[in-house]
This record gives structure tokens, sequence and C-alpha cells, in this order.
């Protein structure tokens, strides 16, 4: 049995039969990240929902609500799985902040084009992240993979809504090598 930290980090007492302590740590470690990762994005998804103008705005605006129900059902589902493993969720602007390997969303009141080209980087992001999570659970947990691998193919969709608004008939993504959001934005701006 392993017990880990305190302070607020999770205390892990028990696991799932069938997982060593070590197993049902390492996945809630990995599964906190996750969890702190939804939780930044669908704060993210909705800063966007609400700061982006102009032509199209409707329809980019309608198309965010969704995404970011569907995250904050993907941050629960995480959160749950923690626990079952034995762990304590920590879904604290606190958790996300320790968590936290990237910077926080630049765009602020934009267009369209500028705010989309952004998400696309975040969503980026995101997924390789979540790839490398699942290639990791492949031999650990193929529940916790199951998991992500559903999570995944969502956000890969989501991804996708997103690019087409930014791909021109030829298949070129109108920010196509920018490396920070403010260039993405920046780029997709100047192309519309």
């Amino acid at each position: 049995m392993t017990v880990r930290g305190n302070g607020g980090k999770s205390m892990t007492q028990f696991t799932i039969p069938g997982l060593t302590d070590k197993q049902g740590a390492r996945l809630t470690e990995l599964l906190q990240k996750q969890l702190s990762t939804y939780n930044d994005l669908h704060l993210t998804l909705k800063h966007v929902h609400w700061n982006v103008v102009g032509p199209n705005f409707i329809g980019v605006h309608e198309m965010i609500d969704p995404q970011v129900e569907a995250v904050r059902g993907y941050a629960d589902d995480v959160a749950e799985r923690i626990a079952a493993l034995g762990g304590s969720p920590q879904g604290t602007p606190g958790a996300i902040i320790k968590d936290r390997t990237w910077d926080d969303y630049s765009v602020g009141r934009d267009c369209v084009q500028a705010h989309l080209a952004a998400l696309d980087l975040v969503y980026t992001g995101i997924i390789e992240d979540i790839r490398k999570y699942i290639e990791e659970t492949e031999e650990l947990d193929p529940v916790t993979q199951d998991l992500l691998i559903d999570q995944a193919g969502n956000l890969e969709k989501f991804q996708w809504f997103v690019r087409a608004h930014l791909e021109n008939a030829g298949g070129k993504l109108t920010h196509e090598g920018s490396s920070t959001e403010k260039d993405a934005a920046s780029s997709a701006r100047s192309a519309s």
C-alpha cells in the first residue's frame, strides 16, 4: 500500500484490484495532469466563446459551447477515474497552475480567424500530450487507456472543426508554421 504526500497532494492508500500500488499511483499522477488540462481547456474555450467577434461570429460562438460541455464531462470522467484508483482528484485553480506545462491563452477580444488559429495550437498541444498518455497506459491499464482513447478521438474531431474554418481549398492552414498563439492569430487575421 502506497501513501503519497499531504498538504493538498493526493493520498493513494489503495487502488483497483489487479493493479499494483505503484501502477495506481502512476495512473493517478498522469490522470491528474489530464484533469488540470481539461479544467484549463474548458475555461479557455469559454474565453474564446466570450471574446470572438466579426463575420461568422455566431457559428463559432455556437460551435464552442458543445466543446466546453464535452471537455467538462471529460474532466469529470478523469476525476472519477482518479478516485476509483484510490487518489484524490485536485480540481482547484492551484492544481491547474501546479500541473501546467503551457502558457496561459494569449488572445483577447479578436476576430474568428485569430481565435481559431490560436485554438488550433491549443488543441495540438493537448492532443500530443494525450497521445503520449495513451501510449504509456497501453501496458499499464487498458481501462484508463480506453477512457483516454475515446476522449482523444473527440478532441481530434473538435480540432478538425476548428481547422475547417482555417483551411483553404488546397488544404493549407492560414497559420501554418506558427509556433505561438499570438503568431497564429496574427497570421490568420492577415490571411482573411
